[in-house]
């Protein structure tokens, strides 16, 4: 077993307090979905048994393996691409919670399909993910997200099987007494730094480091995010900003992983608030067709920071849940293209029309896809009563 029984139940606790965190009220009867690799079954028995105590309904269902994946790509239909199963609609409609267990088999298994294929998929199922934004927008539902240590992620990252295992167990807390105390002292100091940038009234960031000079406009009625248990392990402070305003240049030192294909030196050239340049070391040309996938593709959806004195994940773990909340030296920023978090909204975001979320600049596309800088930087914030104040250096916040 990779996972000791003590280990285990630790980690079941933790992603229980992520979803319970997320979304507080759950109640008997609520309908769960455990979505999980098939390796990831322990951890996901040990959270049916702990919602089957509190009065919930989980439900099961197993991602796709490698192979199932590309044969779908590879041979399908345009009209099998798009198509959504019957009841989908109704069983998202009447889901309060997700828990999904990463237990990748391979990373790169489709660097072969046409992007443009496995976009059209992804758009087909974005009226499903509608639903369960404005189910969370009204209190409805939550989620959280879990990694199950893998071989090919191991592998990938230049890193033996047990050390990988070993870094989901120390960013976890798995080793502590009690990992939810320790969630819980995290996410009271996170909220003190959310508190103090509140207060700023920032207009634009600006991001600086060796190789990106990126300036973004903060936008009108927007708060800060973080430590809302959505991922487990999470340390990252972040908000939707207005796509609109983001202009200059910025770059992903850290490779990403996406949809089976890898892109490595991701440089993006943004102005009016899209990327109008994209140029890449390895993955180019999927990049490129990656936020082509519709108009909100090529704009910012979301900006990150990570304070490396609350996460010691300190090696490069190729995937996107640890690698966006990496600590280290210089602690990390991530922007993700695509689509916005409306929660970002200082505000009821159940309440905002669609035409009220465009005039504020929240950014809609079916794509959301982090990338990582890790490079020593400073953000410095340009302030409505005027001046500037560095909000972030050294890898921490200094507000």
């Amino acid at each position: 077993m990779i996972f000791s029984k003590n280990r285990l139940e630790k980690y079941a606790d933790s992603l229980l307090w992520g979803l319970t965190t997320s979304r507080p009220g759950y109640m008997k009867g609520d309908v769960v979905l455990i979505r999980a690799g098939l390796a990831a079954m322990p951890l996901a028995e040990a959270l049916q048994a702990r919602m089957l105590d509190r009065g919930w309904n989980p439900v099961l269902r197993t991602d796709p393996t490698p192979a199932w994946e590309k044969s779908f790509y590879r041979s399908s239909s345009k009209r099998q691409r798009a198509f959504v199963p019957p009841g989908e609609r109704e069983f998202f409609s009447g889901l309060h919670g997700l828990v999904a267990l990463r237990a990748p088999q391979s990373l790169t298994h489709l660097r072969e399909v046409d992007p443009k294929r496995i976009g059209e998929a992804t758009i087909a199922r974005k009226p499903l993910r509608d639903i369960l934004d404005r189910r969370e927008e009204l209190g409805l539902f939550g989620w959280t997200l879990g990694l199950y240590p893998m071989l090919d992620p191991a592998r990938t990252a230049r890193m033996s099987f047990s050390e990988y295992a070993r870094q989901i167990v120390k960013a976890c807390f798995l080793d502590e007494r009690d990992p939810v105390q320790r969630w819980e002292e995290i996410l009271a100091e996170v909220t003190e730094i959310k508190k103090r940038l509140g207060s700023l009234r920032i207009l634009t960031l600006r991001l600086e480091s060796r190789r990106m000079d990126l300036s973004v406009r903060l936008g009108e009625r927007r708060r800060w995010l973080g430590i809302s248990g959505r991922n487990v392990p999470s340390f990252e402070v972040y908000t939707s900003p207005d796509w609109r305003g983001a202009k200059g240049v910025y770059y992903a030192d850290l490779p990403s992983y996406r949809t089976g294909n890898y892109v490595e030196g991701l440089r993006l050239e943004f102005k009016d608030g899209r990327a109008v340049k994209v140029t890449a070391a390895k993955g180019e040309d999927f990049a490129r067709r990656t936020i082509a996938m519709d108009p909100g593709a090529c704009r910012l959806g979301e900006l990150s920071l990570t304070d490396r004195r609350f996460s010691n994940i300190d090696r490069f773990m190729a995937e996107t849940l640890y690698d966006e909340n990496f600590g280290g030296r210089y602690g990390n920023c991530h922007v993700a293209l695509g689509a916005s978090y409306t929660d970002a909204y200082d505000g009821d975001a159940s309440a905002l029309t669609k035409a009220q979320r465009s005039a504020l600049g929240f950014n809609d596309s079916s794509l959301h896809w982090d990338v990582i800088n890790t490079e020593d930087k400073r953000v410095a914030a340009k302030l409505a009563g005027g001046g500037t104040k560095t909000v972030y250096e050294d890898g921490r916040f200094t507000v």
